[in-house]
C-alpha cells in the first residue's frame, strides 16, 4: 500500500523537515487549486508524470503558470519523446491519482524508477506549494527542505531552466 499523507507528515518530522499544511476541496486542475489556494504564500506548482518511448519514468514538478512544451523538455534533459504515463502506472510506481500528482508521491518510489526534473525558478521561491499525497489539501516547505526530501527517497533531481525552454521553443521576441 503507498504511504498515507499522515506517513508523509511523519517523513517530513523524522527528516526535521517544517511544513504547513491546509485543507480544502478536492481539486483536480490548476484552475481549481488556484480557487481555493491562491491565498496561500509561496509558489504554486504542478506535476507531470510522463514516460519515455524507451520506458524511462520522468516527475516534472514546475510553477502552476509554467508552459512547459515537451518536445524541448525532451531535449534538455536527454529524454526519447515524453508523453504522459496513463494511471495504473502513476499509481503503481508513486501511489498517485491524476490529480494529485506531487514529488511527495516519491515516498513510493523505493525502486527509484523516477528521474525527477525541477524547475530551477521555482526552487528560487521562498514557499513551495504541493499536495502531501491527496488533492484535497496542500503543504508548503522550503525549496531546501523538498531537496532534503527527494534526496531521503534516493532521487538526484534535475533542475531545469524552463524559461530557457520556452524561449527556444517560441523564439518570437517583442
Amino acid at each position: 500500500m503507498p504511504a498515507t499523507p499522515d506517513e508523509l507528515f511523519a517523513r517530513f518530522d523524522t527528516l526535521g523537515i517544517a511544513y504547513e499544511t491546509h485543507r480544502h476541496p478536492p481539486v483536480f486542475t490548476v484552475e481549481e487549486a488556484q480557487a481555493h489556494c491562491a491565498h496561500l504564500p509561496g509558489a504554486h506548482c504542478k506535476s507531470l508524470f510522463l514516460k519515455d518511448k524507451k520506458g524511462r519514468l520522468w516527475l516534472v514538478v514546475a510553477l502552476d503558470t509554467r508552459r512547459i512544451d515537451l518536445k524541448s523538455l525532451t531535449r534538455a534533459i536527454g529524454a526519447a519523446r515524453i508523453s504522459f504515463a496513463k494511471p495504473e502506472l502513476l499509481w503503481e510506481v508513486l501511489g498517485l491519482t491524476p490529480g494529485a500528482v506531487t514529488p511527495f508521491g516519491l515516498i513510493n518510489d523505493t525502486t527509484q524508477r523516477v528521474t525527477v526534473v525541477l524547475d530551477a525558478e521555482m526552487m528560487r521561491a521562498e514557499r513551495l506549494n504541493y499536495h502531501p499525497l491527496a488533492n484535497d489539501a496542500t503543504t508548503a516547505l522550503g525549496p531546501d527542505d523538498l531537496r532534503r526530501f527527494i534526496a531521503a527517497c534516493g532521487h538526484t533531481p534535475l533542475d531545469v531552466d524552463f524559461a530557457a525552454l520556452a524561449a527556444e521553443a517560441d523564439p518570437i521576441s517583442g
